[in-house]
């Protein structure tokens, strides 16, 4: 069996490379995966399975081959950052169903939908599916009104297995994670207000900063200005492509202070404290549901000291989530590869 997996893959986010990962991981073995990659040769060697490039017209040969098409995780039916998005994805599903492969959403986060038309275009790709897993109660609310058959599980992530990793040397001090992102509402006074209070904690704590970006194309340039600014011996910048040794370097940190999502996952499940930065409702739904430290981004206090104190008091005496709590979400995130077991006629429906 060949199942085509369409997602933002091969475009340097971690986020995604992660999701892609817990798919190729969740997949079974007899079905060989076509991945459609922003970088194929690099999907390729990273994964060792077939890639194509994603917006080139190799796509429709390799749907007419396949049995199966898998849109693989991630918020892909939005129109947030670009009303094409809905119309890519979409045109893709529509295609996928009019040669008769058959057709699933997986681990899918849906909307924003700020457009009536995207809104529908959306409503009409659910709901040809074979079988849809989602990973939030949102997107549950917009299954719930199509009135469409799902799966809500945590995100898949929660299950990647994780690699040791030895990037980081042994210190006798503690090591922060800072996972941010370049954003409009990360305005230069609170990325400045952000900046001295990373100063004055690691004045404060002696401890070592690791700034992880996470789409270098993007981040690589904030946290390079970061370091800059930071200017000291104590910050370290480490660029990771494999997403597996990039949720294991989280073992090694003893707080990470993230404004993306899969950041906060990859740490909280590798057992470190968290301390959200949010701008995204994905982001605030995770923190309300495992009750994480953080504020908005339009909500951090203008004070650097109270920031820096805040955090260094989340260092100290912050809770890790319970092995036990772990363990539930990444064995919960499994269903995720039941609904692909069931979807491709491995397993029959309980």
């Amino acid at each position: 069996m060949r199942a085509v997996l369409c997602g933002y893959y091969g475009m340097g986010n971690a986020g995604d490379e992660a999701l892609l990962a817990s798919l190729l991981q969740m997949l079974p073995q007899a079905v060989k995966p076509i991945v459609l990659s922003g970088d194929p040769e690099e999907t390729y060697a990273r994964y060792g399975v077939r890639a194509v490039p994603r917006k080139s017209l190799r796509v429709l040969p390799a749907l007419r081959s396949a049995d199966a098409f898998i849109w693989g995780g991630g918020s892909l039916m939005q129109d947030a950052t670009s009303a094409l998005n809905p119309l890519y994805y979409g045109g893709l599903m529509g295609i996928a169903r009019g040669l008769g492969l058959r057709t699933i959403a997986w681990a899918q986060g849906i909307g924003p939908l700020r457009r009536s038309l995207t809104q529908e275009l959306a409503r009409r790709s659910f709901g040809g599916c074979t079988r849809i897993s989602i990973r939030d109660g949102r997107s549950a609310k917009f299954l719930h009104e199509w009135h469409f058959p799902y799966t809500q599980a945590p995100d898949p992530v929660w299950a990647l297995e994780g690699r040791a990793s030895d990037r980081l040397k042994a210190l006798d001090r503690p090591r922060v994670g800072i996972v941010l992102r370049s954003h409009p509402s990360l305005t230069p006074s609170r990325l400045d207000r952000l900046t001295r209070a990373f100063q004055l904690l690691e004045r404060q704590t002696q401890a070592q900063l690791v700034i992880l970006p996470f789409q270098p194309v993007s981040d690589l340039a904030l946290a390079e200005r970061l370091q800059l600014r930071l200017n000291s011996q104590n910050c370290e910048i480490l660029c990771i492509s494999d997403p597996r040794e990039l949720k294991g370097i989280f073992r090694d940190l003893n707080l990470t202070i993230s404004m993306r999502l899969h950041g906060l996952i990859m740490a909280a499940a590798e057992g470190c404290r968290c301390w959200a930065i949010g701008y995204d409702p994905k982001i605030t739904a995770l923190v309300s549901e495992l009750s994480l430290s953080g504020w908005e981004l339009d909500e951090i206090p203008d004070s650097p000291a109270a920031i820096a104190q805040a955090w260094k008091n989340e260092l100290e005496t912050g809770r890790v989530l319970s092995e036990d709590r772990r363990y539930s979400l990444a064995d919960r995130a499994l269903m995720h590869r039941d609904v692909l077991r069931i979807a491709l006629g491995f397993e029959e429906a309980v």
